[in-house]
């Protein structure tokens, strides 16, 4: 750095000083770098100031690893408002005297030292046949309509010098590109929530839009930067879950705790999960709400089973249903051993996991199950379950804990139920 006033004056300019951990490429031999994170979380600042470190020499004329760049956003408009001309784009992060010039014609933006950048849509992937690169920022990848054909597009693109990498950022969504991606060994990836970059964003946005998502799959996606995968034809959807989200328990009438144990310790979760239902008047009118989940992992079986009796206790639970089908009777043994007078039921498995669902996410289908927030890895269990198994990894612990719990309060209740002064023959 230099002395004086020129070094003060460049202080600013100098991001490896002022960036979030997440803004920094890591170290190492990568082709892909992914920055995924909530929104504001400081993304575009990111792969605006990774640009200029690609392409700026020790001074302004000198070259710098990188001379022809690539810039793909969703569409042209997009790539020149918010990548080129945006509060963080390249031109706002650029120091006078390296600044580039933005010809508009040409869709282009050319440094002092001859370095370029060429401005593309993920709409018209075809017009990446023919040029040719040695870096390229992607934003938004997940949001692309032609993704897939416009990232392969990309890549023979990206063909010249030594070591041509790219720099994605993007909110995350569950696109197979994405995900792909994100799975290769030549991707590297930093991550972060919108709170990251709470200092440079406006007061009172973070407590605003926590209190409205807060603990919803949208506030998972877009403010804590996660990745939600839905499995294509589950039985449940995230925007599903969602609509069906409760910010208080209602008035409820019964109360159980679903358990789904795992016998050896180390080995799977155990599922644990609490819902409710109100259940006045016939089947049609019943409704009911999952409350909690407290599975807990790789515990012994006294372990587990002091667990889901503390969420009979905290919750006040009427009964505890557990599935018998490993363990036997170990299951209400160890059960009992904690509380002796704890009212339980033990089931016994005859379907497999997916047609056991399937009747559950039909309640769910009519509206009549609701969520409370903060459920997300029961959620993420539920949208990769479909018809055909479940496709996510494990064993869905916490989905067969709902499904016990659903089915005792709604399911097995109605099958049962009788009309006032209606006679059995």
């Amino acid at each position: 750095m230099t002395s004086g006033r020129g070094g003060l004056y460049a202080l600013p300019f100098l991001f490896d000083f002022w960036a979030l951990p997440h803004q920094l490429p890591p170290a190492g031999d990568w082709r892909v770098w992914v920055v995924m994170g909530g929104r504001g979380a400081g993304k575009t600042r990111a792969g605006a100031e990774w640009v200029r470190a690609q392409v700026e020499g020790g001074r302004p004329r000198d070259p710098g690893r990188a001379t022809r760049v690539a810039l793909v956003g969703e569409t042209y408009d997009q790539v020149r408002d918010v990548m080129i001309h945006g509060d963080s784009g390249i031109l706002a992060c650029a120091p006078h005297d390296r600044r580039p010039v933005w010809k508009a014609s040409e869709r282009k933006l050319i440094w002092p030292n001859a370095a370029e950048a060429q401005a593309f849509s993920a709409t018209d992937p075809e017009a990446l046949l023919g040029p040719q690169f040695d870096a390229a920022w992607v934003d938004e990848l997940g949001k692309w309509k032609k993704g897939q054909a416009a990232w392969d597009m990309l890549q023979f693109a990206l063909r010249l010098g030594d070591d041509p990498r790219a720099c994605v950022t993007t909110t995350p969504r569950n696109v197979e590109v994405l995900k792909d991606l994100l799975g290769r060994e030549s991707t590297v990836t930093t991550h972060a929530p919108t709170e990251a970059n709470r200092a440079n964003l406006a007061a009172g946005f973070l407590e605003e839009v926590r209190t409205r998502h807060a603990g919803t799959w949208m506030g998972r996606q877009e403010l804590d930067g996660e990745l939600i995968e839905e499995t294509e034809g589950a039985l449940w959807s995230a925007s599903q879950l969602d609509a069906l989200r409760r910010d208080t328990a209602p008035v409820l009438d019964r109360i159980v705790v679903g358990l789904d144990p795992s016998v050896s310790a180390g080995g799977d979760a155990c599922g644990i999960v609490v819902a409710g239902a109100r259940t006045a008047g016939p089947p049609r009118d019943w409704h009911a709400c999952v409350l909690a989940d407290c599975t807990v992992q790789g515990t012994s079986p006294l372990e587990w089973a002091e667990a889901a009796v503390a969420a009979c206790y905290r919750y006040g639970a009427d009964r505890l249903v557990a599935e018998t089908n490993q363990g036997g009777a170990l299951v209400r043994d160890v059960l009992k051993g904690v509380d002796p007078m704890l009212p339980v039921t033990c089931v016994h498995a005859t379907k497999g996991k997916a047609a056991r669902a399937e009747p559950v996410a039909a309640l769910y289908e009519q509206g009549r199950v609701a969520h409370l927030r903060d459920l997300g890895a029961l959620e993420d269990q539920m949208c990769r379950m479909a018809v055909t198994g479940y496709t996510g990894r494990g064993s869905p612990d916490r989905l067969d804990a709902l499904v016990w719990a659903i089915f005792a309060l709604m399911i097995e209740p109605a099958s049962n139920w009788r009309a006032p002064g209606v006679r059995t023959l």
